[in-house]
């Protein structure tokens, strides 16, 4: 019988009350009838399915009953549902953000066991470096903790024959890198061992998107023959859809096929490295395998690897700190979200409850026991979490692609995260603890009163409520004091100079294919023709080429020697090399403090020559004239005829190496990666340039692509774009919580002046005047805000302290900050005391002392 009495625990608990004991003489009778195990089975079924319609009428009943509440309430019930949404949608936004850069798995084989390898130079500005190909081939050949080393380097290609002449992003790929990640063409194979020779056929694999946006989704592509920088490639497979390596910009990726020249220099930091961990191998002892071959290499090549050590960190975490800690903030911040939400929505639901207690006790005289009252009020919570619920997650889903800049470029992810099954369970279980946490508590709360006075059921209801308001200021005063700290730092990241003026500046990119611009004979036609010709636009002041820009690209790294001084490997000092055409700086308006720009007769058969940036003079040369020194960078001796300003060429936020520009034709081969190709214009009208430049460079060369036209100014900006969106979440988050403050604030006074009207009545017959009475209601919300700014005063500086390396240099106490976060929670007790307290003055003594 003990199991059958389990059984009957589907059954709600008055049903049980009524029919429970008949239920068990009847079963009791049958069993002594008949026994065995299908009178069992029997049993149950019947106690399974009469439970579920008992329990299917109850709940028609409390929805039935539900809905005619809520629809004479109609106010109340939009207010929760809006409440709930906003707590829900922030926070499964914020978790779905989280999710898609820091949890999922990423869409490769063997995910866990796949890491990202760096040469660590801890002297330099950047530590962690892309290898030299002679460096990598020795990791390969050294190494004993990986299955599979294998390499890859970004491309940026032009492709002709298919209509206009198009830029593509891609990647060269050892043939080991597709099989590591484990990842099948759609159509077609992956690259060989003989696709990966020195003079093996060019092949080429392309994305799924390019296949279907260039060519259709022709299913014949399969061994045909596209052209790349004027060479003929053979397609030999496509990728499925979704697939993105290394990054989301990739479009087609070709065979690395290294040359024995590629070798020869182990200062050429180009070759970024994945590897697949061995089995039985952890990522730590890889880790110690690795620093063992970079110290052996150290001491067998001192000059080029003095003091360089290896990085193995996993794939999936290989993301900025600050990107890191930015999305943790943001769900940080939408939790703060959620508990000021649901305790405003269990505030809103406590209030109800009071104003419903003599509904409540009248249906208890009736009959109605407390768990069916219970019961009742669960529902009515479920109902307004669920419809929250749901709202929230529309929100969700709109705010997502608003929130792509918090996803790192550098990951094999997609830009906009999916909803998921595992994300709409997430948002399921925070939708039914939104609606039984802070639907039944209240009930609960309520019942655990009944008996007390009518006094002290108010008092002991407002204490609790004042509790939850203080929280709630507490928490809003935190995501305040956050944007402030944020918003100084981006006030401060745009304050610095970036080293030029970005004002009246267009720029685009025309990548010149190799080797048909192989020599400078041959460029400098182009050049010629489209810088004479930007030239006469109308409203253009100046034009030149540069290899790549600041901030656009940060690579171009070299090691520098100064003549006439003995080199320690262990201090070695490197500078960012550029190759510019004569008139960048004037364009570009970097300032030039001494000696001259380069000019067309620094050619290949004159000196070589070289502009120092000023970090250069204060590090070589702090007490020296530096015009006619000689430096030894990019593997040729220079003389130095210039010095000019510093540029800001790693971004606002990171200290750069000293800068070098070389004369565009010296020497005079030079590889795509270092011939010029972006082009900047400064006029007094750049942006309607693009059409005329367009124009210019197709007539120069009908197969040359040019690719984003954008002024320079949108490049600056982009350094704080992901900031932005940063402050524009919190601030989002900050507004969210001041209002839902602001509403516990009135909620709660509304309350207290109701609950107080006969108080306020008797007072006022006694002579308290409308001032009295004013002051009275604002300081009870004065009390609450000098509590609640205190606690949060506290948690802000703890969370100052977390955020300092997003802070720029900000101080996680800043005075201005905490000041004016305080002066909006003073401004929100007021727009929350001030309402309640005139309805007080407005009560009228005779009906207040009449009233019950």
């Amino acid at each position: 019988m003990l199991l059958f009495r389990a059984l009957l625990h589907l059954y709600p608990a008055s049903w049980r009350a009524e029919y429970g004991e008949e239920m068990c003489g009847v079963f009791a009778s049958h069993r002594r009838a008949e026994g065995g195990i299908f009178l069992w089975l029997e049993a149950i079924a019947d106690v399974i399915l009469g439970a579920f319609s008992v329990q299917f009428d109850l709940l028609r009943q409390d929805l039935r009953y539900a809905a005619r509440a809520f629809g004479r309430s109609p106010g109340f019930a939009l207010t929760a549902i809006l409440i709930a949404a906003v707590g829900i949608g922030a926070t499964t936004a914020a978790f779905t953000m989280v999710d898609h850069v820091l949890i999922r798995p990423l869409p490769f084989a063997h995910q866990d066991r796949l890491v990202k390898l760096y040469e660590d130079h801890p002297a330099q500005s950047s530590r962690f470096w892309p290898l030299s190909p002679a460096n990598f081939r020795d990791w390969q050949r050294m190494n004993r903790s990986f299955e599979t080393l294998a390499a890859y380097r970004g491309l940026q290609l032009n492709i002709t024959g298919q209509g206009a002449p198009q830029s593509l992003e891609g990647a060269s790929l050892t043939y080991e890198v597709l099989p590591m990640l484990g990842v099948q063409p759609q159509l077609g194979r992956c690259f060989t061992a003989e696709d990966d020779q020195d003079n093996a056929p060019a092949t080429v694999i392309l994305s799924h998107s390019l296949w279907t946006n260039l060519f259709g989704s022709d299913p014949s592509i399969l061994g045909s023959k596209i052209y790349l920088y004027d060479v003929p490639y053979t397609v030999i497979g496509v990728m499925p859809k979704g697939f993105l390596f290394p990054d989301r910009a990739a479009q087609l990726w070709t065979a690395m096929r290294w040359a024995p020249r590629d070798f020869q220099d182990r200062t050429d930091y180009y070759v970024s490295v994945i590897g697949l961990v061995a089995a039985g191998f952890s990522i730590a002892q890889a880790q110690a395998d690795m620093a063992a071959i970079a110290g052996q290499l150290a001491i067998t090549y001192p000059k080029e690897l003095a003091q360089t050590s290896a990085t193995v960190i996993p794939l999936r975490d290989d993301v900025s700190a600050q990107a890191l800690l930015m999305l943790k903030v943001l769900l940080c911040a939408a939790l703060c979200v959620l508990l000021i939400a649901c305790t405003n929505l269990a505030n809103l639901l406590l209030a109800r409850a009071m104003v419903r207690r003599r509904e409540l006790a009248v249906r208890a005289a009736l009959g109605a026991g407390r768990e069916r009252l219970v019961r009742q009020m669960l529902t009515e919570s479920l109902i307004l979490a669920f419809a929250g619920g749901a709202l929230g997650l529309l929100i969700a889903y709109a705010s997502l692609p608003l929130l792509v800049r918090l996803v790192p470029v550098a990951l094999p992810i997609a830009e906009v995260p999916a909803i998921d099954l595992r994300i709409l369970l997430c948002t399921l279980v925070l939708t039914v603890l939104t609606g039984v946490g802070f639907g039944v508590i209240p009930a609960l709360r309520i019942f655990g009163l009944q008996g007390t006075g009518r006094s002290n059921l108010n008092a002991r209801s407002e204490k609790l409520r004042a509790v939850l308001v203080i929280a709630e200021i507490a928490g809003s005063l935190v995501l305040l004091v956050g944007f402030g700290l944020l918003t100084r730092a981006l006030w401060k990241i745009q304050a610095v100079d970036p080293g030029f003026s970005p004002a009246r500046v267009l720029t685009l990119r025309t990548s010149l294919p190799m080797p048909r611009y192989q020599n400078a004979s041959d460029r400098e036609r182009f050049y010629r023709k489209v810088l004479g010709e930007a030239r006469q636009l109308p409203g253009v002041t100046n034009v030149a080429y540069i290899s790549f820009l600041p901030m656009v690209n940060r690579g171009g790294i070299w090691p520098v020697e100064i003549e006439g001084r003995p080199q320690d490997p262990s201090k070695q000092s490197t500078v960012s090399l550029r190759f510019i055409t004569p008139g960048f700086f004037s364009t570009m308006a970097i300032p030039m403090f001494k000696g001259r720009d380069v000019a067309q007769a620094d050619t290949n058969s004159a000196p070589y020559v070289a502009i120092v940036s000023q970090s250069f003079v204060r590090r070589h040369f702090p007490s020296e004239n530096p015009l006619g020194r000689r430096i030894t960078v990019g593997n040729h001796k220079r003389i130095v005829i210039g010095v000019v300003g510093d540029v800001r060429v790693r971004g606002l936020e990171r200290s750069s190496e000293p800068q070098v520009y070389v004369s565009w034709q010296q020497p005079d081969n030079v590889s795509t990666w270092y011939a010029p190709k972006d082009l900047v214009v400064r006029g007094a009208s750049v942006e309607s340039l693009g059409p005329a430049l367009r124009r210019i460079i197709q007539e120069a060369d009908p197969n040359q692509p040019v690719s984003d036209v954008r002024p320079l100014s949108e490049i600056v900006e982009a350094e704080t774009a992901s900031r932005r969106v940063q402050l524009g979440v919190l601030g989002a988050f900050g507004a969210i919580a001041f209002l839902l403050a602001a509403v516990g604030i009135h909620g709660l006074l509304s309350f207290a002046v109701s609950s107080r009207t006969q108080e306020i009545g008797v007072r006022m017959a006694l002579g308290a005047q409308s001032g009295d009475i004013i002051r009275m209601t604002l300081r009870e919300g004065s009390q609450l805000a000098a509590a609640g700014i205190a606690i949060g005063a506290i948690l802000a500086y703890a969370a100052g302290r977390l955020l300092a390396s997003l802070l720029a240099g900000v101080k996680p106490d800043d005075a201005s900050s905490f000041a004016a976060a305080i002066l909006l929670a003073l401004v929100m007790t007021l727009a929350g005391s001030l309402p309640p307290a005139l309805r007080a003055v407005r009560i009228d003594p005779t009906i207040a002392l009449r009233a019950e």
